[in-house]
């Protein structure tokens, strides 16, 4: 495959790339075996230590595996405190089964240690960091570019990714409504409206010339031939991972998928703050209407509780982050799942 678009991005054999999941799903040994298969993975430093992700790529580097890192953009604070109380309150019987006492929850703003992760990435470069949630500050892109990092921002629309272009990153992750986890649109208290990941890498593609990873709702092969001919340079792919040997996903998560009971799958704000999507479920069902805006102080007002209800092995209470192509995500190793959708490339 010499000489295909995806080549002088990435460095990969395949056009196969492993989106970055945060909150535990993506591990080292899923980046490695994804990577050994002839795909391009990224680790997730959302959520993390900076300490921790140093301490991922030095495992890595050490098996010869190169990888992307992905990070999260801080934004602004978008929830006061009455809001927030209002909000804990009204969830807080869901949190009575585990001793959670969510109404004196701390509220809780940060940058997700944004500034020490930037350090970390001059200090010990990677050949792809990608952004979701923003634009990075023109600093960081500059610092990171002079390490020798190419880096990548994630857009939901054409206005996103002209943006994108005009700040001068190297290229451009086009994420449909189909894709699962959050979005990563810049506005979230105005996501951009529901379009494909097709229509979207055409539309992004055409506008700013530059390299697009296409992701979202990827079920097999025949949409990677799909977005690969609507102007792809490579596709990312999540869903399809999570239960896999290498993933990280919790017991609870992995036989949520599988369960023929949940039928669908829907964007929601509940868990997190933040537009997402998941598995349909009743907290979902319960706290969608009354949901507000506020990422990342809800995602912290209910963590504990997910944490609870994933080692609980209870699913109506734990973010199912999954795409639309859910149905199709199997046992087995991350290699089988790369060798399956790019096997007739």
């Amino acid at each position: 495959m010499t000489g295909a678009p995806w080549t002088p991005l990435l460095g990969a054999a395949t056009p196969f790339v492993a989106a970055p999941m945060a909150g535990g799903a993506t591990t080292p040994a899923l980046v490695r075996a994804v990577t050994g298969a002839g795909g391009f993975g990224f680790l997730a430093a959302g959520y993390r230590t900076p300490e921790a992700v140093a301490a991922d790529l030095t495992a890595l580097a050490a098996t010869g595996t190169e990888c992307g890192v992905n990070l999260f953009v801080p934004g602004p604070r978008e929830i006061d405190e009455a809001g927030f109380r209002r909000y804990a309150r009204q969830i807080a019987v869901e949190g009575e089964p585990y001793g959670l006492d969510l109404t004196d929850a701390p509220l809780v703003h940060d940058d997700d240690q944004w500034p020490e992760k930037i350090d970390l990435l001059v200090r010990q470069p990677v050949p792809v960091v990608s952004f979701t949630f923003g634009l990075p500050d023109p600093a960081a892109l500059a610092a990171l570019r002079r390490a020798g990092s190419r880096v990548l921002v994630t857009v939901t629309s054409v206005p996103e990714a002209l943006a994108a272009r005009d700040l001068g990153v190297d290229g451009l992750i086009a994420q449909g409504t189909e894709a699962g986890g959050h979005s990563g649109t810049h506005t979230p208290g105005r996501p951009a409206a529901p379009v494909t990941t097709r229509a979207l890498v055409r539309d992004v593609a055409g506008a700013t010339g530059l390299p697009v990873l296409a992701t979202g709702g990827v079920a097999g092969p025949a949409d990677v031939r799909d977005l690969l001919a609507a102007g792809a340079s490579a596709v990312a792919v999540g869903t399809l991972l999570l239960r896999t040997d290498e993933s990280g996903a919790s017991d609870t998560h992995r036989a949520a998928l599988a369960d023929p009971a949940r039928t669908g799958t829907v964007p929601t704000r509940a868990f997190t703050g933040r537009p997402a999507r998941g598995l349909r479920n009743a907290f979902i069902d319960r706290y969608e209407p009354v949901a507000p805006l506020g990422y990342p102080e809800l995602h912290h007002l209910t963590r504990p509780l997910r944490a609870a209800a994933a080692a609980a092995g209870h699913p109506d209470r734990l973010h199912l982050w999954a795409g639309t192509g859910y149905r199709h995500a199997g046992t087995g190793s991350a290699a089988a799942v790369v060798e399956r959708l790019t096997a007739t490339l």
